[in-house]
């Protein structure tokens, strides 16, 4: 019955990718530390350098303390100028790193292809991921490391890149956001933040409402409060990539008449056009950890319906962090007017469902009508914006036409 609860919520979890501890309690034994990552085990030595594109590894430290892994991809695979090129900044999902963009061949990956089109293409990797669990002062076996939610992806980790990026370039930014990567974005602009250093954002598969979650493990798992199990066992960091459940995926996806790709859209919705050979490539590099106090945020969202900000249970400790009895709510409606915006959702999509989708679009029914784009594919799925092998031609080439109107 343990045995069953567990792989329940690796699933749950797994699904949310776009598809925790006083001593550090892992949730499975892992099959490779994931301790600060060198630049010989980096994404430009491992995913970027072996396809013939030149990659840099940098590092940014946030306000907190995270030190996060980056990299630049400043030319095509053709080489060329290395003069003023529109810079663009990649932000994953929930359970990913910066490898989201590069799981599909030279032609079909995002990172690749907008490097290939004359971008200057910068990726990142939130806090707790494989390339960034570097910290100033605490380590991955603290408690305190995994303190945190979107919340402080919002306040830390977007700010630190965004600033980084600019610095580096002398120029507004483009940004690309995926899953939870738009959660985040559009949180940081209804507050007004970043907005002076941004060109215009790409959001794909949007998150921002998820009250109409259609994935029952994901719509079950929040009902269930199994995130908040978890967190009251003391597992404050949640690792999927742990032996057991690497060799679990392997072997079903293995089996005589399996298909892993249909394995995969069955947490997602069901995707389009995947081709297994990318889904194992994903199980070579994802998924990734998050804090188990993040999935609590999410099932919390799920359950509320409504996009606020942690919500610590109670009026005392809510008080306490916020100075209110309920946690602040991020307003949609307040995102400036005429900030260049490009929508991508699909009808087949379980986590992005159409239906929170709207009541986004509905948030922003007075912005700039050309300052925003709608892209909708009936048959796209969650992780299709991320894997499709058509996703160039249906998504990506859309995607650069918006950025280069908007340059």
């Amino acid at each position: 019955m343990a045995s069953v609860f567990v792989f329940k919520i690796l699933l749950v979890l797994f699904c949310l990718c776009g598809s925790a501890v006083g001593s550090r309690v892992k949730l499975f034994e892992a099959k490779k530390s994931f301790s600060a990552a060198s630049d010989d085990d980096g994404v430009c030595n491992s995913v970027v350098n072996p396809q013939g594109y030149a990659c840099e590894e940098h590092t940014v430290t946030t306000q907190d303390g995270y030190i996060l892994s980056m990299q630049h991809i400043p030319n095509g695979r053709s080489g060329g100028s290395t003069g003023s090129k529109p810079p663009v900044l990649l932000q994953h999902g929930l359970l990913m790193d910066a490898i989201t963009w590069l799981l599909s061949p030279p032609d079909q990956s995002l990172a690749l292809l907008l490097a290939d089109n004359g971008f200057d293409v910068w990726l990142t990797s939130t806090r707790g991921t494989k390339y960034s669990q570097g910290h100033t002062s605490l380590s991955i076996n603290d408690a305190a490391y995994w303190n945190w939610s979107w919340d402080e992806l919002v306040a830390y980790d977007l700010p630190a890149t965004f600033q980084y990026v600019n610095d580096q370039t002398g120029q507004k930014l483009h940004y690309v956001g995926h899953s939870l990567g738009t959660l985040t974005a559009l949180s940081a602009f209804s507050r007004g933040q970043l907005v002076g250093m941004l060109q215009s954002a790409a959001l794909l598969s949007p998150i921002a409402y998820v009250g109409q979650v259609s994935s029952p493990l994901a719509t079950n798992a929040a009902d269930d409060f199994l995130a908040e199990d978890l967190k009251w066992l003391g597992i404050n960091e949640f690792n999927p990539r742990g032996e057991a459940v690497l060799k679990l995926l392997k072997d079903i996806c293995a089996k005589p008449g399996v298909d892993c790709t249909n394995l995969l859209t069955s947490f997602t919705g069901q995707n389009c056009c995947l081709n297994s050979s990318v889904v194992d490539f994903f199980l070579t590099h994802e998924p990734q950890p998050t804090s188990t106090k993040n999935m609590v945020h999410v099932a919390q969202m799920i359950r509320d319906g409504t996009i606020h900000m942690y919500d610590y249970g109670n009026a005392d400790d809510n008080n306490q962090h916020y100075g209110q009895p309920t946690p602040p709510t991020y307003n949609m409606s307040s995102i400036p007017n005429d900030l260049p915006l490009f929508f991508a959702n699909g009808g087949a999509d379980a986590l992005s469902d159409v239906n929170d989708v709207q009541l986004l679009h509905d948030d922003l029914k007075d912005h700039d009508a050309d300052k925003m784009a709608f892209l909708y594919q009936d048959n796209y799925a969650h992780a299709d914006y991320v894997m499709a092998v058509n996703a160039k031609q249906v998504v990506y080439d859309p995607l650069m036409a918006f950025f280069r109107l908007h340059q």
